[in-house]
């Protein structure tokens, strides 16, 4: 699967969650509520984990309703957070996520396929900041 990139940096081809994933391997759902719950502190009811992705212009099902960022985005006319010329809004704050952030609030070490199902797919700082490094190089040349 191509790498999909959401309005806030996270990425629906490596989520469990997105429904091509869920569709291909439902037994995840579990897997999923149990990971988010470790590390995220929040837990779905696995019957209720699928995602069409919030690129998808209506989606059926979105796992985050209430995200401040993509109703921002989609207003703004930007493809993600990463065109944005405020560098970080307090709606992305909410959403940041870094593999070092998570494991402090944990206090622990995230294992590595732990780190590949559960954080690897929201670790968007990262992502953010190269995608916007990049378009910084882009608008220099």
């Amino acid at each position: 699967m191509e790498p999909i990139l959401t309005r806030c940096g996270y990425r629906c081809d490596l989520c469990l969650a997105y429904r091509p994933n869920i569709d291909a391997n439902p037994e995840n759902r579990q897997k999923l509520s149990d990971g988010w719950f470790a590390y995220f502190g929040f837990r779905i009811p696995p019957e209720e984990i699928y995602c069409d992705g919030c690129m998808t212009l209506e989606p059926q099902k979105l796992i985050d309703t209430a995200c401040p960022v993509r109703p921002c985005v989609v207003a703004r006319g930007l493809a993600h957070c990463a065109e944005c010329e405020v560098i970080q809004c307090e709606k992305l704050a909410e959403r940041l996520v870094t593999r070092e952030a998570v494991e402090q609030r944990i206090g622990r070490t995230a294992p590595e396929a732990d780190y590949q199902d559960f954080i690897r797919p929201y670790e968007n700082k990262p992502r953010l900041d190269a995608l916007r490094a990049s378009r910084s190089k882009e608008n220099k040349a």
